[in-house]
C-alpha cells in the first residue's frame, strides 16, 4: 500500500477510499492485500479520461 500511495503521490487514506470505493482493484492474498501495477496504470487511465470529458 505505501509503494502504491507513494507512486501515485497521494495519502494512504486517499488510497484506502479508491480501494472502498471500488474504483482501485486489488489481489488479496491471506491477509495482505495488494496492488498490482496493472491496477495502478488502469486506474491513472481512467481518471485520465474523466478529465477529459
Amino acid at each position: 500500500m505505501k509503494e502504491a500511495s507513494e507512486k501515485l503521490r497521494i495519502s494512504k487514506w486517499k488510497l484506502y477510499d479508491l480501494i472502498r470505493s471500488r474504483r482501485l482493484a486489488t489481489v488479496q492474498i491471506g491477509r495482505r492485500r495488494l496492488i498490482t501495477a496493472e491496477a495502478l496504470a488502469a486506474l491513472v487511465q481512467q481518471l485520465q479520461q474523466e478529465s477529459m470529458a
